[in-house]
């Protein structure tokens, strides 16, 4: 787009997939002025599938017509890793050719495009470091291969974007590991949990507040957002319940035990290194993020 567009007095944003936890932080997110102090005045518009099904070209012209927004916050996403192993041409429609769709509205409408991709791109086998934007992606279920098509539909259309990998994603929603393990807490005597699978838990706070800090800089290109350093399901189960004092007993077993239809990396763990340097800030550790969320959830 023209990069001149970035720098109007009113912006105009428009949100895809706004019933998702990502979709609904960025919406109570504008909603509270977050993006004021730009200097801007910024307005905003949601919608979700049931107004714009990004897999559907002429829907989502109808509403960039509409609309008009100068920067387009795509948060639309399938996000069921298992059931994608079936249902792939579903993911595939949204997470890559809806993708593919968007991009093609923002060039030909002049906006600018911030995606949402996944550590699951990557797979696993790196045993030298975290992941860096450098590291070539090799995805290992339908769910990944989806998301890293997205990748390269956006890189393939536009010169200018923000995509940002994030892992771990947990929020003010229900398709989470913290919301699912409250809800098995509740039913369950003890529960079994992975002792052997990595990476970091993110939470949609910090992509909301880091998203709108690279916008704010005029970033463009692929960056990894996530929390500091990483952890295990086990550890993050763990932190979860020593914060919400809950007794519920957790036992460690190996990943392989769950025998879940779709692969996963071992080790998934991102690097916000090149986002960090750029805004020259330190993003917070997942384990001071995650008990901030879950205090302020008492």
């Amino acid at each position: 787009m023209d990069r001149q567009k970035l720098h109007k007095t009113t912006m105009k944003f428009l949100i895809t997939g706004k019933n998702g936890q990502l979709g609904k932080e960025f919406v109570k997110s504008l909603s509270s002025g977050v993006a004021e102090s730009s200097g801007k005045v910024v307005e905003w518009e949601s919608v979700g599938r049931k107004e714009c099904d990004i897999s559907s070209p002429s829907q989502i012209l109808e509403v960039f017509e509409s609309v008009k927004p100068d920067i387009i916050i795509n948060c639309a996403a399938y996000n069921f890793v298992d059931k994608a192993e079936t249902d792939y041409l579903n993911a595939f429609k949204v997470n890559a050719i809806g993708t593919r769709n968007l991009a093609f509205a923002c060039k030909k409408h002049n906006a600018f495009l911030v995606h949402f991709s996944t550590d699951y791109v990557f797979d696993g086998k790196k045993n030298s470091g975290a992941y860096t934007e450098d590291d070539r992606p090799n995805p290992l279920c339908e769910y990944a291969k989806s998301k890293l098509a997205g990748e390269e539909f956006v890189k393939e259309y536009l010169f200018d974007y923000l995509i940002f990998r994030v892992s771990w994603l947990y929020g003010e929603g229900k398709n989470n590991f913290v919301h699912k393990l409250l809800q098995w807490a509740k039913t369950q005597e003890y529960l079994k949990i992975a002792y052997d699978e990595f990476s970091v838990p993110t939470s949609t706070k910090i992509v909301v507040k880091y998203t709108m800090a690279a916008l704010k800089k005029d970033l463009s290109g692929l960056f990894h957002l996530v929390n500091s350093g990483y952890a295990s399901r086990l550890e993050w189960a763990k932190l979860v319940f020593k914060t919400l004092d809950i007794k519920t007993f957790i036992y460690p077993v190996p990943r392989r035990q769950f025998d879940l239809p779709a692969k996963r990396p071992k080790f998934s763990a991102m690097n916000s290194a090149k986002l960090e340097k750029e805004l020259d800030e330190d993003i917070p550790y997942w384990d001071d993020e995650v008990i901030r969320f879950c205090r302020n959830m008492r």
